[in-house]
């Protein structure tokens, strides 16, 4: 079982049968009945309304509070594969992988509460239904769709929708806001939120009667902004997330002006009233301020997340740190006394080391979970983009205008620009005349065909790259070069001798750890071959790596899927996507029409 930790307001139907309604030191959180599936959490999302949990697997389960006429943890039955999961306090919604969004909640279906519906197919451009990212508010929920735009459903009673007028009381279908945006912040108990566009240009609109806007002491009078209004004294900086309670928000900037030898440092800013919330000072704060402690001034923060009137911070070190309300012991100090500045938690022992990016913290109405969430391997466009910004392994240098320094790597440029010798030249002399963040603009769109850039900037690069050639058909290539010197990476088996580029190699295991190789002694590091594999399975495996993908003509066996059950649940890689298990068994199925295997005989859920 993932290492689980919650603490505060036990709600009903009873997370914990045996334990108060009031829970104030960190417990382990266990499932009443235990399996494969419950074994790797990737994200709990909690509020009022109820809790989710979201698995490695696409599946979720839900409890919801007392409000509900469900008393009992359920399954949610989506057919197609949840990716992200998002609670408020009146509402929830589902986004899948195919970038659909199921939702329910008073606001949401009146009619039906309990019942999820397509919220995402009642837009009515029909061109902008693929959503990529979902966001709940207290009754309202917000959605971002692959174009950049971004819609509101659910109650604008606090102008919380930004429609400009109090004639629109709730809307039971997505509204457009605003187009050419790259985020939405909110959170399961405002309502209010932000949108950030792609200038770095931050708009908030809703419930502004303390000030939790950030729009300056001059408007803190103004308790409903009915417009969507630019935010003005943002702090310097990039800004990575904006979480946001009832009375107050709090805004995670990292420093663009960090040496590039070292991490990007992080720090957190708020707003709004300070009594019983989570500001981390003493006094009302109508603009964006800095939040200081010597706790987590000099470590990275990690994760951070926001309740009703608490914060929790994750720092690097690691240390838990939180402040602000702590009425039913959510800041899990032991008592319920709030804490106006910020405090240390004291935590069970976990698996923290080298393991510490994967741990996540969800603060919901007057509770908190923190908890373990194992390595999951996205799209190769994201892990790409990724490896770009891995200066250790980078092997190659651009020279941006100010004498900034952009690292590359010459295995990916090699295959991505339409003539290597050539064109690396004139990606110097572009990259030559730009400032850092475009140059950085310019590599992510290099390593992901992401031409949303601006347009200048797309039209200086695009003739000397492979636009139109898939990322797969990249990772393909490289994966499959004769070219043995590009192959330094080699796995000695008891029949067949295996290279790999390394690089590459890297950017898909995450180091190594979990892919091919397992750590079986952490003090020397010792590794092993991936030996629970046939060669014949291997050879799957290791292709699937490279291109998301089947190897064309050939033969996939039941002692095939069944072998690579066992060896990915080891290693814990059933999640990357597309499935390794989904593309075995449709493979497996149109060989064997007539021998067609349930699929839940091949996988365990």
């Amino acid at each position: 079982m993932n290492d689980c930790l919650f603490f505060g307001r036990n709600q009903k139907p009873i997370l914990f049968k045996d334990e108060p309604y009031k829970i104030t030191k960190p417990i382990q959180f266990k499932f009443e009945n235990e399996n494969e599936n419950e074994k790797q959490i990737k994200q709990i999302s909690t509020s009022f309304f109820g809790t989710i949990f979201l698995f490695k697997n696409g599946k979720s389960i839900e409890y919801l509070n007392e409000n509900n006429s469900n008393q009992n943890p359920s399954k949610i039955q989506i057919e197609e594969n949840i990716q992200k999961v998002t609670v408020g306090n009146e509402n929830e919604a589902i986004l899948t992988k195919e970038g659909n969004v199921f939702a329910k909640g008073n606001n949401i279906n009146p009619k039906n509460p309990n019942e999820f519906i397509n919220i995402s197919s009642l837009i009515e451009d029909k061109n902008d239904r693929i959503i990529q990212n979902i966001v709940c508010g207290r009754e309202s929920i917000y959605l971002l769709t692959s174009n950049q735009n971004s819609y509101g459903i659910g109650s604008n009673e606090l102008s919380q929708l930004g429609f400009g007028t109090k004639t629109i009381y709730k809307t039971e279908k997505p509204i457009l806001m605003m187009k050419n945006v790259s985020k939405i912040f909110s959170g399961k108990c405002s309502s209010y939120v932000f949108l950030l566009n792609s200038n770095q240009e931050l708009f908030g609109c809703g419930n502004n009667a303390n000030g939790q806007l950030g729009l300056g002491e001059s408007r803190k009078k103004e308790e409903e902004i009915q417009k969507l209004t630019k935010i003005q004294n943002i702090p310097k900086g990039k800004i990575i997330d904006i979480q946001c309670g009832y009375y107050h928000s709090i805004m995670l900037i990292e420093d663009e002006d960090q040496n590039e030898n070292q991490n990007p440092k992080r720090k957190l800013y708020s707003c709004g009233y300070y009594k019983f919330n989570g500001l981390g000072k003493n006094k009302d704060t109508y603009e964006f301020t800095e939040i200081k402690s010597p706790l987590f001034e000099n470590y990275n923060i990690i994760d951070f997340s926001v309740g009703y009137s608490h914060t929790l911070i994750l720092t690097s070190e690691p240390k838990l740190i939180g402040f602000g309300g702590n009425f039913s012991g959510e800041l899990g100090t032991i008592n319920t006394n709030s804490q106006l500045i910020p405090i240390q938690i004291e935590l069970p022992k976990l698996r923290f080391n080298e393991n510490i990016y994967n741990y996540h913290i969800s603060c919901g109405y007057h509770n908190s979970f923190l908890y373990y969430s194992p390595l999951s391997f996205s799209n190769l466009e994201e892990d790409l983009i990724k490896l770009f910004r891995r200066k250790e392994f980078c092997d190659i240098s651009f020279k941006t205008e100010n004498g900034e320094i952009i690292e590359a790597h010459k295995l990916i440029l090699k295959y991505r620009l339409k003539d290597y010798e050539n064109e690396i030249e004139k990606l110097q002399e572009i990259i030559s005349k730009k400032s850092i963040k475009e140059s950085n603009q310019i590599f992510e769109m290099i390593y992901s065909n992401n031409s949303k850039i601006n347009p200048i900037l797309y039209s200086e690069i695009k003739e000397i790259i492979n636009l139109n050639e898939k990322i797969e058909e990249t990772m393909k290539r490289i994966y499959l070069n004769e070219n043995e010197n590009e192959k330094d990476f080699i796995i000695e088996r008891k029949e067949k001798q295996y290279k790999f580029p390394k690089l590459i190699l890297i950017m898909r295991s995450e180091l190594y750890r979990g892919m091919f190789l397992s750590v079986t002694d952490d003090t020397s590091n010792k590794v092993t071959d991936y030996s629970e594999l046939s060669n014949k399975s291997f050879e799957i495996f290791e292709y699937w790596i490279y291109s998301n993908q089947i190897k064309d003509k050939i033969e996939i066996t039941q002692e095939i899927i069944n072998e690579i059950k066992t060896g990915i649940d080891y290693f814990q890689l059933n999640q990357t996507y597309p499935n390794l298990f989904d593309l075995l068994i449709n493979k497996f199925n149109n060989q064997n029409p007539n021998q067609i295997q349930k699929k839940e005989k091949c996988l365990i859920f």
